[in-house]
Parts: C-alpha cells; structure tokens; sequence
C-alpha cells in the first residue's frame, strides 16, 4: 500500500529522487521546516518519500496515468 503523503507530492513514478525530495521538502510548512528539534523527524520523512518512491518505481505502478 502507496503512503498517502507519498501519494499527495503527485510526482510521476520516473521522477528523479532529487526532484522527490524537493517535493518532500516543499510539503512541509515553513515553521516545520525552521525547527531544529524536528531535524530526525524531518529526515525520517524523507527517506519514507524516497522508499515510497522506489517502491513504486519497482513495481511498476503508476495509478496517475
């Protein structure tokens, strides 16, 4: 089952991990963003959106068209 924050960056599944990674980070509020606190969480983030990405680049799924 696809993450659904995964699935609300809206990249196709022949995006580059740098170009999901700029939408992972565009997701987050500025606030979110500017907290050092949250850098782990952030992070933790990232690598979901990049896993998220592969996996679906593995499988070959691609529900947007």
């Amino acid at each position: 089952m696809t993450d659904p924050a995964y699935l609300r960056l809206g990249l196709p599944p022949t995006a580059s991990p740098q170009t999901v990674l700029r939408a992972a980070v565009r997701a987050l509020h500025p606030d979110t963003r500017a907290v050092r606190s949250f850098r782990t969480a952030r992070k933790r983030f990232y690598r979901q959106m990049l896993c998220a990405h592969a996996a679906r680049q593995a499988s070959g799924d691609n529900p947007a068209g």
